[in-house]
């Protein structure tokens, strides 16, 4: 297996048949020859520390209840704290902080206990599409909230969420920052003006945070809720280290819940409703916080070539703007006058991509694409693209 190695991420390449061998979905679901790009999984081995933990668990033969089974919660509370307070100078109360099995079941938790079917929950759009699709099978209505697209990039317009919250007297608001899909990290005068709309309209806010550990400098993350008391006391702060650190299939999050509302109706659902997150997970996540930051700090300089590197090599005609943070590229597509463009990549090129589509109103003619992988294997994915792009002139 490919290990990640102190150094210039180019002297590494992931062999091509340990990818095709992973059993993530990624991989394992593409068909033969076809370049998977479309979840948000990087293509690197998981960091030493993590590999090592889950080894230790394993050799010491115990995979019993948890001594943490019958505490006050996992010892991901204190280290939420901590890597919140070195990081971002917040410092969460860990006897807020609850556990869950990944960010989708924190949201849908949370809109059960803090909303009733038929009320409006407030999202910008285009917008994670797992999300967008939650509303509806929970009887929620979707009030979207568009971005601003312009030549310098992806905008939040606070006016805008103001107007759709007053006129559906939405009482929620789901906010994805870092942006998935635009990579937009949003800066503290527009987390400030957000703040205030939901300050005037009582909003509780939903802040799913999961790709803060994906900002590129000078971009710097600030946690919603780390804005001001007022604001962590409405704000569910939801992350996971699955997405920096490439454990997914770990299946462990928290969310730091300042409401204390929301709090108690968690609090008062049956203990297993839920299910509970297992050792590995927690064992996971702890090393990942606590021990690979070094890793890290590689994976992000390999992430930044690669958004450079992604933009010289996209084809004429494709509208891209460097993310922010994220392994995720928002490419528009419209120019090309396609019906579909992630099925034409797919078709023409061997790519697998997602429709813009997929993430509500204002996505229509863009696909997002995960540049989470090698200079190989993503120079490969753009010649392919360019291949099938001149199959149109």
């Amino acid at each position: 297996m490919p290990e990640l190695i102190t150094g210039p991420w180019e002297a590494v390449s992931a062999d091509p048949a340990w990818l095709r061998s992973k059993p993530g979905i990624k991989w394992a679901s593409a068909a033969p020859g076809v370049l998977p790009a479309w979840v948000a999984e990087l293509d690197f081995a998981i960091p030493p520390a993590v590999r090592r933990g889950l080894a230790d668990l394993a050799g010491v033969g115990d995979l019993g209840y948890p001594a943490w089974l019958e505490g006050a919660g996992t010892p991901l509370r204190e280290a939420f704290r901590d890597r919140m307070a070195a990081r971002h100078g917040w410092s969460p109360d860990p006897a807020q902080t609850r556990e869950f099995t990944d960010l989708n079941q924190a949201l849908q938790a949370v809109l059960h206990v803090a909303t009733e079917p038929g009320d409006a929950v407030a999202m910008h759009v285009p917008g994670y599409p797992t999300f967008l699709r939650t509303l509806p099978k929970m009887g929620r209505r979707l009030i979207p909230v568009a971005l601003d697209h312009g030549r310098d990039g992806w905008s939040f317009d606070a006016a805008r969420l103001d107007d759709a919250v007053a006129a559906s007297g939405a009482r929620t608001l789901i906010l994805v920052n870092p942006h998935n899909p635009t990579g937009r990290v949003l800066t503290p005068a527009e987390l400030a003006a957000i703040a205030d709309v939901a300050e005037a309209r009582d909003l509780l806010v939903i802040s799913d945070e999961i790709h803060a550990d994906l900002a590129y400098a000078p971009a710097v993350h600030v946690p919603f809720a780390s804005l001001s008391a007022r604001t962590e006391a409405r704000t569910v702060t939801m992350t996971s280290a699955s997405k920096a650190f490439n454990i997914a299939g770990a299946c462990c999050a928290v969310a730091h819940v300042g409401s204390a509302r929301v709090r108690d109706g968690l609090d008062r659902l049956p203990p297993d409703l839920l299910g509970r997150i297992g050792s590995a997970g927690v064992i996971a996540t702890l090393a990942a916080w606590q021990e690979s930051d070094p890793w890290l700090t590689t994976v992000l300089t390999t992430l930044a070539a690669n958004r450079g590197r992604l933009g010289a090599a996209l084809p004429e005609g494709i509208g891209y703007h460097e993310p922010e943070a994220t392994c995720l590229a928002w490419l528009d597509c419209r120019s090309l006058g396609l019906t579909d463009p992630a099925e034409f990549f797919l078709r023409k090129a061997g790519v697998d991509l997602i429709s813009g589509s997929s993430f509500g109103a204002g996505g229509e003619g863009f696909v997002r694409l995960n540049f989470g992988t090698t200079p190989a294997v993503l120079a490969e994915i753009c010649a392919r693209m360019r291949q099938a792009v001149e199959t149109l002139r």
